[in-house]
């Protein structure tokens, strides 16, 4: 994702808006280290007290899911479990005098597997494949389920509760498997539980209290692993709904900056300190026009020709308030010149504007708010504004002229009924006044009628050759020049056809306009206007009009397309926009050129495009 725009930085290291947010462009769900360290360190993220952008980038940093961060932990408790175990065992042999016995040997083998499982796993486990779950399985809750059973059923009676630990593998089923491998672990540590109760109502002969015990437990590790799966799925589905969400976040901010940065107007976003949180290239362009401005994130107050859109900021922040129609502020960046913008600012806390919190209470609210300046060159606002008016004017006119039409046929009617009578000379003086000013009116509402905007004119492919000698040569015997080697009007055009884009009759409207204007201000010399057809490098067709008059001066250049500016007092004003919108309908384009030193001073130049000759013409809609 033009009209030509004020030149912009260069791309590499430009602000961007997704970076605003704390992410570089680059980044994805499924990269590493997602946040820009920079901004960290230099936009004061680590302050920002807005809970869901701080979660959205704890999560945004991280790839693990749920369930791997608790598989992780689990290794981790698992290898910390294990070592106490062992140590624990050592203990209660060490105290009781015993010598090394099985249950010893179990927690080192456990303490050892556990250990070493943790320091071998990866840190980013693999894909959740069904091989890889059933390994995971095995080698963690089925060791757990297998050790742990063990040394509650050769040590029931001992020091240490080995049937507790029991919870530890059934909890972790309940989190990290299905349902039903859960449940079957589940009930495969109730069976051990009771089986170990029963042995040792054998041995005892009482079998109603360790039989209750266990049967209790076993129920105790069913709710366990219900409940726990139901957690577990929760937080999954709200893992899955939290990434799919930043997810189009992320993807709307990126359609955000691309819309954005392609905007001509400057887009800055400044909070309540002057810092710049993001600045679109246009208001980097603006705020120095040879590309220094740093990219976001920066402060107003490091320049001192950003002062005034300091201070702006600054009292609105204090008021809640901005001028709707805008503020005209003077920016200049060190050893530039001065420009003039005029800014534009809302709030993000709304539209309609209250009076804004004091100076760190958005902390305490928990909602930073920032503004939104949006800055576009002064002299492009009036150029616009200028533009606007002229087209309003165009509208009204072409309605007046409109109206005037058939009062002005009637009065050119009856001036033509006088001249059939018999007038004193007097008289006949007065009745050709009248005729010449009404066919005056008549070209002024002509001309007001034509630069209307209204129906377009279909462009043709003409042989420009054949058009330009025929336009020229009845032109030059209405105005009584000869043609020739003296002649004040000299025409060169190419041997051959030169096919081009526009309209017969517009094409003689534009070139019989420039030819009275270069008369009129050439000398009396021989060649003193020059017609020249010409092709140029490419698809394009150059028609030049030029004459050895005066160059015109700098100030009239200014205003030379411009409606009803004229340096004759009985001019319109309308010929060369005319010729500008005509020459616009068609694709074409109408430049003055000012040759100093050259005999031809006064140059103007009408560019068509370039087309083949047709037979008949081809349309261009």
């Amino acid at each position: 994702m033009s009209r030509p725009r004020a030149s912009r930085p260069p791309s590499t290291g430009r602000a961007s808006w997704f970076g605003a947010l704390g992410f570089r462009e680059s980044s994805t769900l499924d990269d590493g280290s997602t946040l820009d360290p920079a901004w960290e360190a230099s936009s004061g993220a680590a302050d920002d007290t807005n809970f869901l952008s701080r979660q959205a980038r704890r999560l945004v940093a991280t790839n693990d899911s749920a369930p791997r961060r608790i598989e992780r932990t689990y290794l981790t408790a698992r290898a910390a479990l294990g070592v106490a175990l062992l140590l624990a065992q050592l203990g209660v042999e060490w105290v009781g005098g015993r010598g090394f016995s099985t249950v010893l040997a179990l927690c080192a083998a456990y303490a050892l597997q556990a250990v070493t499982l943790r320091v071998v796993a990866p840190h980013r486990p693999g894909p959740r494949t069904l091989a890889a779950a059933r390994w995971r399985w095995w080698s963690t809750i089925g060791v757990d389920m297998a050790s742990f059973g063990a040394m509650h059923w050769l040590a029931p009676q001992a020091t240490l509760n080995h049937a507790a630990l029991l919870v530890l593998p059934v909890l972790m089923a309940g989190v990290l498997s299905r349902r039903g491998p859960a449940l079957a672990t589940a009930a495969a540590a109730s069976l051990l539980l009771l089986g170990a109760a029963v042995t040792r109502g054998i041995e005892t002969g009482a079998f109603a209290g360790p039989v209750s015990q266990a049967g209790l437990a076993g129920i105790g590790l069913f709710a366990a692993v219900l409940v726990a799966g139901q957690m577990s799925a929760r937080l999954a589905r709200e893992e899955r709904t939290a990434r799919g969400s930043l997810e189009l976040a992320r993807q709307q901010a990126e359609l955000n900056r691309l819309v954005i940065d392609e905007m001509s107007d400057g887009v800055l976003v400044v909070d309540r300190r002057g810092r710049v949180r993001a600045a679109n290239p246009a208001a980097r362009a603006l705020l120095s026009d040879t590309g220094a401005c740093p990219p976001a994130p920066f402060a107003l107050g490091s320049q001192p020709g950003w002062a005034q859109l300091l201070d702006a900021v600054t009292t609105a922040y204090g008021s809640g308030q901005w001028p709707a129609a805008g503020l005209d502020v003077t920016l200049a960046y060190a050893g530039e010149s001065p420009r003039s913008v005029r800014v534009r600012a809302r709030f993000t806390r709304g539209a309609r504007l209250g009076p804004l919190q004091p100076a760190g209470d958005d902390a305490g609210s928990g909602e930073e708010v920032l503004a939104v300046l949006f800055m576009e060159e002064l002299r492009a606002v009036l150029a616009r504004q200028r533009e606007e008016r002229l087209a309003a004017m165009g509208r009204i006119s072409a309605g007046i002229a409109h109206e005037i039409r058939n009062p002005l046929a009637a009065v050119s009617q009856a001036n033509a009924l006088l001249q059939e009578d018999a007038l004193r000379p007097d008289q006949q003086r007065l009745v050709r006044i009248v005729a010449d000013n009404v066919e005056r009116l008549r070209r002024i509402v002509n001309d007001v009628m034509e630069a209307a905007p209204g129906s377009m004119t279909p462009s043709r492919t003409l042989d420009a050759t054949a058009e330009v000698a025929a336009i020229c040569a009845e032109w030059a015997r209405t105005v009584g020049l000869a043609l020739g080697s003296d002649s004040r009007l000299r025409v060169s055009l190419p041997k051959e056809p030169l096919g081009a884009v526009f309209d017969p009759d517009h094409l003689r409207r534009v070139l019989v306009n420039l030819l009275e204007n270069a008369q009129r201000h050439s000398s009396d010399r021989p060649g003193a206007v020059v017609v020249l057809l010409e092709a140029l490098d490419g698809p394009f067709v150059r028609l030049v009009v030029a004459s050895d008059g005066e160059p015109i001066s700098p100030e009239v250049e200014a205003h030379l397309f411009e409606p009803f500016h004229s340096t004759r007092s009985r001019g319109t004003g309308l010929g060369l926009y005319i010729c500008r919108e005509l020459c616009g309908r068609h694709g074409a384009s109408i430049d003055y050129l000012r040759r100093q030193g050259d005999r031809h001073a006064n140059l103007f130049q009408v560019v068509m495009r370039r087309d083949a000759v047709a037979g008949e013409g081809r349309l261009h809609l």
